[in-house]
């Protein structure tokens, strides 16, 4: 299966501090990993700045006014929240995360990749349509849902959400519109605290897991209830919210998955992909916050996305 990777440097120069888990190095871990030999066929490709009309389609005027009208100088740094935070470079960087999102639903509509792994940051999932929060700037999810309705006219776009925090902005951005199905499985009681209702429509499905869970437990929220309802809702297209700080050794919570996990659910949402959205698959990267856990559970979710099992 052919496989594109989209970054840009950009998403380095965003900068929160030595002390801030989302840091650069979680991407230059990433990159590393995936400059091994067997890496060799993605297709490498430069992520795109987003263009206001993509931002628009998820964010308020004034969020996005708010995120690109601030540009500390070098070396200082903005507080939007107690967890968020900008740098010099962090507009630039978030403009590229969420344009690398829409590019890569470019190229799988294209048909000259059949998915893609947008390795970007920061990340977006917590992103609400209205705020920063949660890491997180634009919601580059999102983004690339509506690019593949703006630009190539799909109606039923999934994004599901493996990362151990519930990724409220994607639902808020979602939960008007049935044809946008969300589906999340996250720790409770966990940052941001939402999540915690279950399957509250046919297109919004929750399962929280308790602190301790282990792959075990995530296999089975997925295989008795959040495949089930991805399978039932039809995609024409799959666009994945990949964090992977539910590994064990991540320091930010306290799921027990491990790497063979990832590719576990990666593999399932590959073949569900293959069912009913002609293997299109857009892979955004969220959390991960122990560099050694991130990039051997990355490398083994774009393994899965190549079709190596």
């Amino acid at each position: 299966m052919s496989v594109a990777l989209f970054t840009h440097p950009a998403c380095l120069d965003h900068d929160p501090g030595g002390w801030h888990p989302e840091c650069p190095d979680r991407l230059r871990a990433v990159l590393r990993a995936l400059e091994a030999p067997e890496f060799a066929p993605l297709l490498r490709e430069e992520a795109p700045a987003a263009t206001h009309a993509q931002l628009e389609r998820v964010h308020s005027a004034g969020h996005i006014a708010s995120i690109l009208g601030t540009r500390p100088a070098p070396g200082e740094i903005v507080p939007l929240d107690p967890d968020t935070v900008m740098s010099s470079g962090s507009a630039e960087a978030a403009l590229h995360a969420a344009g690398g999102a829409a590019a890569a639903v470019d190229a799988v509509m294209e048909g000259w990749a059949r998915a893609a792994f947008v390795a970007v940051r920061p990340p977006g999932h917590h992103a609400e349509p209205g705020r920063a929060m949660g890491f997180c700037l634009f919601n580059n999810a999102a983004i690339a849902a509506h690019q593949a309705r703006a630009r190539w006219g799909l109606r039923r776009i999934a994004v599901v959400d493996f990362d151990v925090h519930h990724g409220n902005g994607t639902e808020a951005a979602f939960a008007a519109d049935s044809d946008l199905f969300y589906a999340s499985s996250h720790q409770h009681p966990c940052y941001p605290g939402t999540g915690i209702d279950g399957g509250i429509s046919d297109h919004i499905v929750n399962m929280p897991l308790p602190p301790g869970s282990n792959g075990g437990d995530f296999r089975t929220i997925w295989e008795g209830a959040l495949l089930p309802a991805l399978d039932a809702f039809v995609p024409e297209l799959l666009i994945i919210s990949a964090g992977f700080d539910a590994h064990y050794a991540d320091p930010l919570a306290e799921l027990r998955l491990t790497e063979r996990d990832f590719a576990w659910i990666s593999e399932k949402l590959v073949a569900l992909a293959e069912v009913h959205a002609k293997g299109r698959v857009v892979s955004v990267l969220e959390g991960g916050y122990n560099l050694d856990a991130l990039a051997a559970s990355a490398a083994a979710h774009v393994r899965a996305l190549m079709g190596v099992f």
